[in-house]
């Protein structure tokens, strides 16, 4: 049975407004949010029921609280009520079953006549497992690949500081031993994640440079093998760890490398965990990108094990798909007879509808859901930070006097998307129009004697400058730099047209975007079924 206490009297509709990226920040001044002037979310603030909630890490089913949250994971675990596991399960699960090889993604990979692995080697299990890489190979060689490179990167942060020949020593001996089965296969590149490849935030494009420039390019210090530059790394500065050791390249008898990425090859990054994965992930597939200067581009085909960044879409092609969510709040809404209006603009329509609904296409109940798609305009939003927040609402405000639904999705995109484009003047001013959007639907919703609930998906609007440990990151002539990304902060909740009787939980541990599903179901006395996080409201 569910441990969630019955409400009444219940009202309707429900109306559930999600603030695309906007979190709980510092109240700096890169904090949009608490800069911006939004006094409906002041007085929201002061007067209404109010809790902060987890939407990042493990709340939203990633394999760290390092981890942040997106919209994808974020629309999972709000519409499923409970959380799925998204990263490292998923990978174990489907390498294990064999589902993951099945896939066109693996099958074009491998049809190139070289495969390139990329990633960190260790059994660390926050970014990467090295068991994944082995099953990789092992799954290529039978499918028939004749050339491997491997492009290794040496971790020293989520195991012992000075350990990376525990792993790559026993590696470079297997493809010894697969080349002695005639499969050319063969280390290539490497250095230490915080050195190379794996910069995260947009924090150091240099980083991915030197990466670049080895794994592509073959530039770096020669050696004749990863055992061989780790060893001379260490004796070179017995105070240098893994994580720091500086770009090396494998090269053949002629000081030639062996395994420059060129035309025709394919790609995969292994690692699982997108924040250290997206910008080498953009620098392969995005052909405008000026972050640093490339060279000759050559044309792979690039995938992930996973989609790093779901609201950009990166990488296009990935090895492992989203989980398989049944029994969501649609599938008891529908089964209750409930109705549900959904409503977002294109760029976030699918996170109502699609993702909500666990990653199903098309509605539960043709008869019982409407959904409604407001056309996003195709500009860029720091130059049109209004976006189509008013659409939304006059949509919202339609259904809501229609008195034809019990329950009313929406998502307001600008906090996210406005935020990815590190323009803080014109997330602030995304933040009043949204603000202002709710001002006039909570108006709506008092007059029909619903209630509603304000919350996020994850943080984003509310930090807006690059950080290293705290300091601000600026450039040559002190200019903060703009992030663009999304950041780990807790995310508000409120309950708008409650009656004063009504109050959030207090009982319950760490809460988190994922009881949002069970909140929608309390509210509208549909039981919740007994796996389902806790509905967060309880009355006094």
């Amino acid at each position: 049975m569910s441990h969630t206490p019955e409400i009444h009297p219940h009202r309707v509709p429900v109306v559930l407004a999600i603030l695309d990226g906007v979190g709980i920040g510092s109240g700096e001044r890169d904090d949009a949010v608490h800069a911006a002037d939004t006094p409906t979310l002041d007085r929201w603030r002061q007067t209404v029921p109010f809790i902060a909630l987890r939407a990042a890490g493990t709340a939203v089913g990633l394999p760290s609280d390092d981890d942040m949250g997106n919209s994808e994971v974020g629309h999972n675990a709000m519409g499923a009520g409970r959380i799925f596991s998204q990263g490292a399960t998923l990978v174990n699960e489907a390498l294990a079953s064999g589902s993951a090889f099945e896939s066109d993604t693996w099958k074009q990979l491998v049809s190139c006549p070289t495969v390139h692995f990329l990633g960190l080697i260790s059994d660390g299990n926050v970014h990467s497992h090295v068991d994944h890489l082995y099953v990789l190979i092992r799954q290529a060689v039978k499918d028939g690949v004749r050339r491997i490179r491997i492009h290794g990167l040496t971790d020293g942060r989520d195991v012992a500081a000075r350990s990376a020949l525990h792993w790559f020593e026993p590696l470079e001996d297997y493809l010894a031993e697969l080349r002695e089965k005639g499969i050319d296969a063969r280390m290539a590149s490497g250095g230490g994640r915080m050195q190379i490849t794996m910069d995260r935030y947009e924090a150091d494009w240099e980083m991915v440079r030197r990466g670049w420039d080895a794994h592509v390019h073959g530039k770096g210090q020669p050696f004749a093998s990863a055992s061989e530059a780790i060893h001379h790394f260490y004796r070179e500065d017995a105070t240098r760890d893994d994580q720091w050791l500086p770009a090396f390249v494998i090269v053949d008898e002629l000081g030639e490398p062996v395994g420059r990425i060129e035309d025709g090859h394919g790609v995969l990054m292994f690692n699982f965990r997108g924040d250290r994965a997206i910008e080498i992930s953009r620098a392969f597939e995005e052909p405008d990108l000026h972050r640093f200067e490339r060279g000759v581009i050559p044309e792979v085909f690039y995938a992930g094990m996973m989609e790093y960044d779901g609201d950009l879409h990166v990488p296009k092609h990935y090895l492992v798909a989203p989980p398989n969510i049944t029994r969501t709040v649609g599938d008891a809404l529908a089964e209750a007879g409930r109705s549900t209006f959904a409503c977002s603009e294109t760029q976030k329509f699918g996170h109502v509808t699609f993702f909500f609904n666990g990653n199903r296409s098309g509605k539960i109940s043709d008869e019982l859901e409407t959904y409604v798609e407001v056309p996003s305009d195709n500009v860029p939003f720091n130059q049109r930070p209004a976006m189509k927040a008013a659409e939304i609402t006059e949509a919202a405000l339609e259904a809501i006097a229609s008195g034809r639904y019990d329950h009313i999705r929406l998502n307001y995109a600008n906090g996210d998307m406005v935020g990815h484009t590190g323009d803080l003047e014109a997330t602030k001013t995304a933040m009043e129009v949204v603000d202002a959007q709710m001002a006039i639907l909570e108006k709506a919703v008092e007059k029909a004697g619903g209630v509603m609930i304000v919350t996020a998906d994850h943080g984003n609007a509310d930090e807006m400058f690059m950080r290293k440990k705290g300091k601000v990151l600026t450039d040559d002539h002190g200019v903060p730099l703009p992030r663009t990304s999304h950041s780990l902060n807790l995310v508000p909740c409120y309950l708008v047209n409650a009656p004063e009787w009504w109050a959030f939980r207090d009982d319950i541990e760490d809460p988190g975007i994922g009881s949002i599903g069970g909140t929608i179901l309390q509210l509208l006395g549909v039981p919740l079924p007994a796996d389902y996080l806790p509905g967060l409201i309880t009355t006094h």
